[in-house]
C-alpha cells in the first residue's frame, strides 16, 4: 500500500477524521457574541447579503434563521459560507482547534513516517481543508506537512461518482490503482472508489449514522490503531 485517502467532510459534521461537536456550538457563540460588531463590517457583508432578504432586515431575524437552519442540519450554501467564515475567524484567533479523534493524530504520523502518501478527499473546499488540517488538537497542531494533495468536489468531482476517483489516480500514473486505500464512513464512496480500482474501507465513528450492511460492518475500521500494519 502506497497511498492513504481520507474521506473528509469539513462542513456541517466532519465525521470520519473530527469529533466535531465544538464546532458548530463555536459558530453559534461566535455569532451571538459578535453579531453586533459584525453586522455592519465590510468583511461580515457579503455573508449576510447572501441570505435571503427576508432573514437579513435585522439582527434578531438574521440569529433565529442561523439556529433554524443549524437545529434542522439544513446545508445550504449560505449557511455553509457564514459557517465557514466564522470558524475561519476562530482558528486565526486561536480560539478554535479542530477536534481530532485520539488515534487520528498518532496514525498520521507513523503512516507519513512510513512513507505512505497521505491524501485528504473532502466535500468542504480544499482552502478550508487546509485551514482545519493546520489548526487541530493533535500534536503536531498543524498537520498539513504530512498530507501530500487535497481533492475536492470542484477539482475531483461528486464524492460518490467513480469518475471522481478515476481522475484522482489519474493524477499519479506511477501508483497502481490497488496501491491505493480509501477510507471513509459512506458506503456510496466506498463503492465508487472500489469501483475505480482502489482499495476501500468503512470507518465507523461515535454519533454517525450506523451502517445497514452487514458485510461493510464486519470489515469496518473503527480506530485508525487496526490499519498500523500500513506503517510497517
Amino acid at each position: 500500500m502506497r497511498v492513504v485517502t481520507l474521506s473528509q467532510q469539513v462542513e456541517a459534521v466532519t465525521r470520519l477524521l473530527i469529533n466535531n461537536s465544538s464546532q458548530f456550538p463555536y459558530a453559534l457563540q461566535a455569532l451571538s457574541e459578535g453579531l453586533d460588531s459584525l453586522w455592519d463590517s465590510p468583511g461580515f457583508a457579503q455573508y449576510r447579503q447572501a441570505f435571503p432578504e427576508e432573514f437579513r432586515s435585522d439582527q434578531a431575524t438574521f440569529k433565529a434563521h442561523v439556529e433554524d437552519l443549524v437545529a434542522k442540519d439544513l446545508k445550504v450554501p449560505y449557511l455553509k459560507a457564514l459557517q465557514g467564515y466564522l470558524w475561519e475567524e476562530g482558528y486565526r484567533a486561536g480560539s478554535l482547534r479542530a477536534p481530532l479523534f485520539d488515534d487520528v493524530g498518532p496514525a498520521l504520523v507513523s503512516w507519513h513516517a512510513a512513507g505512505l502518501t497521505i491524501m485528504i478527499y473532502s466535500s468542504g473546499s480544499v482552502p478550508a481543508q487546509k485551514l482545519l488540517f493546520g489548526h487541530t488538537t493533535a500534536q503536531p497542531s498543524d498537520m498539513t506537512p504530512l498530507i501530500t494533495d487535497w481533492f475536492d468536489t470542484v477539482n475531483a468531482g461528486s464524492k460518490v461518482d467513480s469518475a471522481s476517483y478515476t481522475k484522482i489516480i489519474s493524477n499519479y500514473p506511477a501508483i497502481r490503482p490497488d496501491e491505493w486505500l480509501f477510507l471513509s464512513d459512506n458506503l456510496k464512496e466506498v463503492e465508487a472508489a472500489k469501483a475505480a480500482g482502489m482499495r476501500s474501507l468503512p470507518v465507523v465513528r461515535p454519533g454517525n449514522a450506523p451502517l445497514d450492511d452487514n458485510l461493510a460492518l464486519e470489515s469496518a475500521v473503527r480506530n485508525f490503531s487496526e490499519l498500523k500494519l500500513l506503517a510497517e
